[in-house]
């Protein structure tokens, strides 16, 4: 089971160990990343393993709009810290249960997150490729 303590983010604010960042206002509410977002939670974790598992459990979440339905606020919704701490952990003592199985679903989510940076780049090189093709034709 995987070790951690979620705060606010506070600006200016320098950590440390290994923290992972969740986004807690708009749309995007439960978003995790490495970097730290202006309006944001930080979970500090002891080890890098904890870190890679919380940010991985957070990512399925986020992924599946778990957090939308905790979201208030009619112009800009947003995540409130209470609720993110409580229903983050019985999520994360739900899905520890079976340690093999997210370990399998952690490594098929990488393998998917990596097929989806190379086509992002494939396709960076095909409008790099039209442009150049287009741009023959203006020097006519």
């Amino acid at each position: 089971m995987p070790n951690f303590i979620i705060k606010t983010h506070q600006k200016d604010t320098t950590y440390k160990g290994n923290q992972i960042f969740i986004l807690n206002k708009g749309m995007n509410s439960g978003k995790p990343q490495k970097e730290p977002f202006t309006n944001s939670f930080v979970i500090n974790c002891p080890d890098e393993k904890d870190a890679e598992t919380v940010y991985w459990l957070a990512y399925s979440l986020w992924k599946s709009n778990f957090w939308h339905q905790f979201l208030i606020g009619s112009v800009i919704p947003f995540l409130r810290i209470k609720d993110f701490k409580k229903d983050f952990n019985c999520k994360v003592n739900e899905m520890m249960q079976e340690q093999e199985l997210h370990q399998r679903q952690v490594q098929a989510l990488r393998l998917l997150e990596q097929k989806e940076d190379q086509l992002h780049r494939n396709i960076v090189l095909i409008n790099e490729m039209r442009r150049a093709i287009l741009n023959r034709y203006y020097r006519k």
